[in-house]
Protein backbone atom coordinates (compact mmCIF):
# COMPACT_ATOMS: atom_id res chain seq x y z
CA UNK A 1 0.00 0.00 0.00
CA UNK A 2 2.96 2.46 -0.24
CA UNK A 3 2.63 3.39 -3.67
CA UNK A 4 -1.13 4.10 -2.46
CA UNK A 5 0.22 6.50 0.07
CA UNK A 6 2.84 8.55 -1.59
CA UNK A 7 -0.24 9.18 -4.37
CA UNK A 8 -2.34 10.69 -1.59
CA UNK A 9 0.38 12.49 -0.88
CA UNK A 10 0.86 14.18 -4.17
CA UNK A 11 -2.65 14.36 -4.70
CA UNK A 12 -2.90 16.63 -1.36
CA UNK A 13 0.33 18.47 -2.29
CA UNK A 14 -1.46 19.46 -5.99
CA UNK A 15 -4.66 20.07 -4.33
CA UNK A 16 -2.56 22.86 -1.66
CA UNK A 17 -1.14 24.53 -4.33
CA UNK A 18 -3.83 24.62 -6.39
CA UNK A 19 -6.10 26.31 -3.45
CA UNK A 20 -3.09 28.97 -2.71
CA UNK A 21 -3.13 29.94 -6.17
CA UNK A 22 -6.93 30.67 -6.17
CA UNK A 23 -6.20 32.64 -3.17
CA UNK A 24 -3.98 35.44 -4.28
CA UNK A 25 -5.59 38.60 -4.58
CA UNK A 26 -3.71 39.61 -7.66
CA UNK A 27 -4.13 36.31 -9.63
CA UNK A 28 -6.92 37.70 -12.17
CA UNK A 29 -5.46 41.56 -12.36
CA UNK A 30 -9.14 43.26 -10.55
CA UNK A 31 -7.46 46.79 -10.82
CA UNK A 32 -7.93 46.27 -14.52
CA UNK A 33 -11.74 45.21 -14.15
CA UNK A 34 -12.44 48.71 -11.73
CA UNK A 35 -10.11 51.21 -13.65
CA UNK A 36 -12.59 50.41 -17.07
CA UNK A 37 -15.82 52.52 -15.72
CA UNK A 38 -13.11 55.36 -14.21
CA UNK A 39 -11.92 55.56 -17.69
CA UNK A 40 -15.43 55.48 -19.75
CA UNK A 41 -16.67 58.43 -17.47
CA UNK A 42 -13.57 60.40 -18.04
CA UNK A 43 -13.94 59.90 -22.07
CA UNK A 44 -17.71 61.00 -21.86
CA UNK A 45 -16.77 63.79 -19.77
CA UNK A 46 -14.15 65.18 -21.86
CA UNK A 47 -17.13 64.18 -24.67
CA UNK A 48 -19.29 66.56 -22.92
CA UNK A 49 -17.63 69.68 -22.48
CA UNK A 50 -16.42 69.49 -25.92
CA UNK A 51 -19.38 69.17 -27.20
CA UNK A 52 -22.01 70.35 -25.42
CA UNK A 53 -22.41 73.71 -26.93
CA UNK A 54 -23.12 71.64 -30.24
CA UNK A 55 -25.97 69.94 -28.18
CA UNK A 56 -27.06 72.67 -26.76
CA UNK A 57 -27.54 74.57 -29.93
CA UNK A 58 -29.10 71.09 -31.65
CA UNK A 59 -31.60 71.40 -28.47
CA UNK A 60 -32.72 74.96 -29.34
CA UNK A 61 -32.76 74.06 -33.37
CA UNK A 62 -35.15 71.58 -32.19
CA UNK A 63 -37.30 72.85 -30.16
CA UNK A 64 -37.67 75.81 -32.01
CA UNK A 65 -38.76 73.92 -35.07
CA UNK A 66 -41.22 71.86 -32.86
CA UNK A 67 -42.99 74.77 -30.87
CA UNK A 68 -42.31 78.44 -32.75
CA UNK A 69 -42.07 77.77 -36.21
CA UNK A 70 -40.48 75.85 -39.17
CA UNK A 71 -40.40 75.40 -42.84
CA UNK A 72 -42.87 73.26 -44.71
CA UNK A 73 -42.65 72.22 -48.71
CA UNK A 74 -44.88 72.07 -50.91
CA UNK A 75 -45.75 69.17 -53.67
CA UNK A 76 -48.59 69.28 -55.89
CA UNK A 77 -50.73 71.44 -57.44
CA UNK A 78 -53.40 71.15 -55.03
CA UNK A 79 -52.36 75.11 -54.05
CA UNK A 80 -52.11 76.42 -57.80
CA UNK A 81 -51.70 79.38 -58.47
CA UNK A 82 -51.13 80.68 -54.55
CA UNK A 83 -48.33 78.31 -54.30
CA UNK A 84 -46.19 76.03 -56.67
CA UNK A 85 -44.65 72.41 -56.38
CA UNK A 86 -40.88 73.05 -54.88
CA UNK A 87 -42.20 75.75 -52.58
CA UNK A 88 -40.63 76.14 -49.12
CA UNK A 89 -43.44 78.25 -47.06
CA UNK A 90 -42.45 79.65 -44.00
CA UNK A 91 -44.85 78.43 -40.67
CA UNK A 92 -45.52 80.29 -37.94
CA UNK A 93 -46.53 77.73 -35.46
CA UNK A 94 -47.69 80.37 -32.59
CA UNK A 95 -50.26 81.99 -34.38
CA UNK A 96 -53.19 80.44 -32.81
CA UNK A 97 -51.99 78.30 -29.83
CA UNK A 98 -49.45 77.68 -27.54
CA UNK A 99 -48.44 74.17 -27.39
CA UNK A 100 -46.22 71.74 -25.64
CA UNK A 101 -43.04 70.92 -28.01
CA UNK A 102 -43.20 67.54 -29.93
CA UNK A 103 -47.40 67.10 -29.19
CA UNK A 104 -50.48 68.89 -30.01
CA UNK A 105 -51.36 69.54 -26.26
CA UNK A 106 -52.47 73.53 -26.28
CA UNK A 107 -51.39 75.30 -23.14
CA UNK A 108 -52.68 78.71 -24.53
CA UNK A 109 -55.20 79.46 -27.58
CA UNK A 110 -53.68 83.15 -28.96
CA UNK A 111 -56.14 83.49 -31.84
CA UNK A 112 -58.61 82.19 -34.08
CA UNK A 113 -57.86 80.72 -37.93
CA UNK A 114 -59.85 83.32 -39.70
CA UNK A 115 -61.40 82.97 -43.17
CA UNK A 116 -58.90 83.03 -46.16
CA UNK A 117 -55.52 81.84 -43.98
CA UNK A 118 -53.59 79.24 -45.19
CA UNK A 119 -52.50 76.56 -42.70
CA UNK A 120 -50.79 73.33 -42.40
CA UNK A 121 -52.51 70.77 -41.29
CA UNK A 122 -51.37 67.33 -39.91
CA UNK A 123 -54.17 65.31 -41.22
CA UNK A 124 -54.74 62.09 -39.47
CA UNK A 125 -57.40 61.13 -42.04
CA UNK A 126 -55.32 61.80 -44.91
CA UNK A 127 -52.22 60.37 -42.94
CA UNK A 128 -49.57 63.23 -43.81
CA UNK A 129 -49.28 67.02 -43.43
CA UNK A 130 -51.76 69.00 -45.74
CA UNK A 131 -51.45 73.21 -47.48
CA UNK A 132 -55.18 74.14 -47.70
CA UNK A 133 -56.98 77.95 -47.24
CA UNK A 134 -59.49 78.02 -44.43
CA UNK A 135 -62.74 79.19 -45.68
CA UNK A 136 -65.46 78.12 -43.39
CA UNK A 137 -64.95 78.52 -39.44
CA UNK A 138 -67.09 76.98 -36.50
CA UNK A 139 -70.91 77.21 -37.36
CA UNK A 140 -70.59 78.45 -40.69
CA UNK A 141 -73.00 77.54 -43.20
CA UNK A 142 -70.96 76.35 -46.06
CA UNK A 143 -72.02 75.47 -49.83
CA UNK A 144 -71.05 74.91 -53.13
CA UNK A 145 -72.61 74.89 -55.96
CA UNK A 146 -70.29 74.43 -59.41
CA UNK A 147 -67.67 75.56 -58.00
CA UNK A 148 -69.40 79.16 -56.31
CA UNK A 149 -68.75 78.73 -52.58
CA UNK A 150 -71.91 80.24 -50.57
CA UNK A 151 -71.22 81.17 -46.89
CA UNK A 152 -74.13 82.07 -44.57
CA UNK A 153 -76.28 82.62 -47.24
CA UNK A 154 -73.72 85.18 -48.82
CA UNK A 155 -72.40 84.15 -51.92
CA UNK A 156 -68.34 84.85 -52.58
CA UNK A 157 -67.72 87.73 -55.51
CA UNK A 158 -65.68 85.88 -58.17
CA UNK A 159 -63.41 87.95 -60.89
CA UNK A 160 -61.74 86.08 -64.12
CA UNK A 161 -58.27 87.27 -64.12
CA UNK A 162 -57.08 84.90 -67.11
CA UNK A 163 -57.89 81.98 -69.14
CA UNK A 164 -55.19 80.15 -70.87
CA UNK A 165 -56.12 76.68 -72.52
CA UNK A 166 -58.29 74.63 -69.98
CA UNK A 167 -57.33 76.78 -67.14
CA UNK A 168 -58.96 79.66 -65.28
CA UNK A 169 -57.66 82.54 -62.91
CA UNK A 170 -60.47 83.89 -60.61
CA UNK A 171 -60.55 86.72 -58.05
CA UNK A 172 -62.37 84.80 -54.92
CA UNK A 173 -63.34 87.28 -52.30
CA UNK A 174 -64.66 85.81 -48.99
CA UNK A 175 -66.22 87.62 -46.61
CA UNK A 176 -62.86 88.58 -44.96
CA UNK A 177 -60.50 87.90 -47.57
CA UNK A 178 -59.60 87.77 -51.42
CA UNK A 179 -57.16 85.74 -53.05
CA UNK A 180 -56.81 84.07 -56.44
CA UNK A 181 -58.16 79.76 -57.01
CA UNK A 182 -57.67 78.37 -60.42
CA UNK A 183 -60.50 76.43 -61.85
CA UNK A 184 -60.21 73.79 -64.82
CA UNK A 185 -62.55 74.22 -67.93
CA UNK A 186 -62.63 70.29 -68.43
CA UNK A 187 -65.41 68.10 -67.32
CA UNK A 188 -63.72 65.62 -65.02
CA UNK A 189 -64.19 65.70 -61.60
CA UNK A 190 -67.33 67.54 -61.46
CA UNK A 191 -68.96 65.40 -58.25
CA UNK A 192 -66.18 67.84 -56.58
CA UNK A 193 -67.72 71.18 -58.01
CA UNK A 194 -70.68 71.12 -55.74
CA UNK A 195 -70.96 70.51 -51.77
CA UNK A 196 -72.96 70.81 -48.60
CA UNK A 197 -74.89 72.69 -47.35
CA UNK A 198 -73.49 72.11 -44.00
CA UNK A 199 -72.73 73.32 -40.59
CA UNK A 200 -69.34 73.71 -39.75
CA UNK A 201 -68.88 71.83 -36.08
CA UNK A 202 -67.22 73.64 -32.93
CA UNK A 203 -63.77 72.99 -32.80
CA UNK A 204 -63.81 72.48 -36.54
CA UNK A 205 -62.71 74.57 -39.84
CA UNK A 206 -63.70 73.50 -43.73
CA UNK A 207 -60.82 73.80 -45.61
CA UNK A 208 -60.01 74.22 -49.74
CA UNK A 209 -57.46 74.05 -52.08
CA UNK A 210 -56.90 76.96 -54.55
CA UNK A 211 -56.61 74.73 -56.91
CA UNK A 212 -60.56 73.88 -57.16
CA UNK A 213 -60.80 70.81 -59.14
CA UNK A 214 -57.13 69.11 -58.43
CA UNK A 215 -57.21 69.21 -54.56
CA UNK A 216 -58.12 66.48 -51.44
CA UNK A 217 -59.25 68.95 -49.25
CA UNK A 218 -62.74 69.28 -46.53
CA UNK A 219 -64.46 67.52 -49.50
CA UNK A 220 -62.47 64.47 -48.72
CA UNK A 221 -61.51 64.31 -45.55
CA UNK A 222 -64.45 66.28 -43.59
CA UNK A 223 -63.74 68.97 -41.26
CA UNK A 224 -60.22 69.70 -39.53
CA UNK A 225 -60.24 69.87 -36.13
CA UNK A 226 -58.12 72.79 -34.44
CA UNK A 227 -55.80 70.24 -32.70
CA UNK A 228 -54.39 69.16 -36.29
CA UNK A 229 -53.69 72.69 -37.12
CA UNK A 230 -49.87 72.92 -36.99
CA UNK A 231 -49.57 76.89 -37.84
CA UNK A 232 -50.40 79.18 -40.73
CA UNK A 233 -48.35 80.44 -43.21
CA UNK A 234 -47.66 83.96 -44.84
CA UNK A 235 -44.75 84.21 -46.81
CA UNK A 236 -42.99 81.85 -49.41
CA UNK A 237 -38.44 81.34 -47.94
CA UNK A 238 -37.51 80.22 -51.38
CA UNK A 239 -38.82 77.63 -54.62
CA UNK A 240 -37.31 75.27 -56.26
CA UNK A 241 -38.75 74.61 -59.66
CA UNK A 242 -38.75 70.74 -60.43
CA UNK A 243 -39.58 71.21 -63.87
CA UNK A 244 -35.99 73.18 -64.07
CA UNK A 245 -33.53 70.84 -62.94
CA UNK A 246 -35.03 72.05 -59.15
CA UNK A 247 -33.44 75.23 -60.22
CA UNK A 248 -34.53 78.53 -57.60
CA UNK A 249 -36.99 80.70 -58.73
CA UNK A 250 -35.63 83.97 -57.44
CA UNK A 251 -38.84 86.08 -57.95
CA UNK A 252 -40.49 83.91 -55.11
CA UNK A 253 -37.75 84.29 -52.37
CA UNK A 254 -39.32 86.02 -49.22
CA UNK A 255 -42.62 86.02 -51.44
CA UNK A 256 -45.78 86.91 -49.21
CA UNK A 257 -48.34 85.17 -50.16
CA UNK A 258 -52.37 86.20 -50.68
Amino acid sequence: MTWLNQLDKLCRKRFLKLRKTMSEPNQFDPPKFTKLPDRMRGYMRMFWKENRQFFGLLFCIVFFKSAIADLSSISGASMLPTLLDGDKVWVNKLAYDIKIPWTEISLAEISDPKRGDIVIIDSKRANKRLVKRIVGIPSDEVYMHNNALVINGQTANYEVLSREGGVVTIREELPDKAHRARLSRSLYNLSSRSYGPTVVPEGQYFVLGDNRDNSADSRVYSFVPRGEIIGRSNAVVFSLDSANKYLPRSERFLANID
